[in-house]
């Protein structure tokens, strides 16, 4: 029995299911669900962490695994926080650290919610699944289905970058190339998923792969002392790492896990598609799908989130923000990381920090606030 249920992300009054089964999205207005816990670890319960390995399953306390249950891993998370003190002093700040997320097993931040996912799923006995990627997400998928010994397909469109495609067919993903862009190889997947009894694990069409980018806060709150950064900037796409961070952040919060208020939370997007970008600065409470969306940030090309609702939540409630960055600012931004301080950026990551670099510019964070950037994923995955 699960320790755990479900929670409609929209539905007034809140509604509410057991988590057994496969369970999407809520049945009634199609919104995504999140996993509420029946109780939280104390603060005493810090201590127990010196004994686990640093991986993101540490924080097993705060996932969904029932006593007894072992997940499908490769050793994802325990990523390093990294202080770059060159490229602050150079662009104007007096605290930044990158979050690398480019060293997880898969080379990137997918790894984690594709390991909660897959998890779960193959513990109450899914044999199939399916996701449309921008890239980064395929191989995990791939990587973790391969892991459990169960079947992937995997919707890309023709432009992801060709060593993401190769890196998916080197862990047997069954790879389909489809003209368009992820929105419509979420059409794809769907149908597939009706057709064949497939387990969808697309972007916050089943509730784990929050749980498992909650850890990127959980390890940024241990890494710095539990004293939460002022400010974190996020390049965002389908928004479940910024969705999944927040409501780490409330969680700790709750438990009293705390030493420091929350951070204000910022989304970056390329400006050939910044959908949340837009709905934010217009006061909408839903983003409008975003038409020809073009970056060479391919995990910025998310035209229509499902989670712009609980995206623009999340930066509201933080007090946050939002920023929209070129294409060529955020390739200069991930070359400076790269060369500046040896962290292999992709072009996500570039984004963060040509994000974070606007927002001091324009006055909205201060040069004395301590700032977390994202690299999201591994350079290496867009190089041919």
């Amino acid at each position: 029995m699960t320790s755990w249920t479900l929670e409609c992300s929209a539905c007034v009054p809140v509604r509410t299911r057991d988590a057994d089964g496969f369970p999407g999205v809520c049945d009634v207005c199609g919104s995504p669900y999140l996993v509420r816990y029946a109780a939280l670890p104390s603060p005493e319960a810090k201590s127990l962490l010196r004994c686990q390995r640093w991986t993101m399953w540490r924080y097993d306390g705060w996932l969904p695994l029932a006593s007894g249950e072992h997940p499908v891993t490769l050793g994802e998370g325990g990523t390093p926080l990294l202080k770059v003190e060159r490229l602050a002093a150079r662009l104007g700040f007096d605290h930044l650290w990158v979050k690398d997320e480019g060293v997880n097993p898969t080379g990137s931040f997918k790894a984690r919610g594709l390991a909660a996912a897959v998890t779960r799923a193959v513990l109450a006995g899914a044999k199939q699944f399916v996701v449309p990627t921008a890239g980064n997400a395929g191989v995990a998928l791939a990587a973790y289905a391969a892991r459990a010994g169960v079947e992937a397909r995997i919707y890309a469109p023709t432009s992801t970058p060709k060593t993401i495609l190769d890196q998916i067919r080197a862990f047997g993903g069954d790879l389909l190339l489809l003209d368009g862009h992820i929105g419509d190889c979420g059409i794809a997947a769907r149908l597939y998923a009706a057709n064949t009894g497939a387990i969808d694990v697309s972007t916050l069409r089943e509730p784990y792969r929050i749980e498992g980018k909650k850890t990127l806060g959980l390890e940024i709150a241990e890494q710095l002392g539990w004293n939460l950064p002022d400010v974190i900037v996020y390049p965002t796409g389908g928004g479940t790492g910024l969705i999944g961070m927040w409501k780490a952040f409330q969680e700790l919060q709750q438990s009293g896990w705390l030493r420091s208020p929350l951070p204000r939370m910022f989304t970056v997007q390329a400006e050939g598609c910044a959908p949340i970008v837009q709905a934010f600065e217009s006061g909408a409470e839903r983003a409008a799908p975003w038409p020809d969306p073009r970056t060479v940030a391919a995990g910025l090309r998310v035209p229509g989130p499902l989670g712009d609702r609980l995206m623009l939540r999340a930066l509201r409630e933080s007090r946050g923000g939002v920023v929209a960055v070129s294409d060529e600012a955020l390739s200069t931004a991930a070359h400076d990381l790269q060369v500046g301080e040896g962290i292999d950026a992709a072009p996500e990551g570039g984004a963060a920090v040509a994000g974070a670099l606007s927002l001091l510019r324009r006055g909205i964070i201060r040069a004395e606030e301590r700032v977390v950037v994202f690299n999201t994923g591994a350079g290496w995955l867009y190089r041919a």
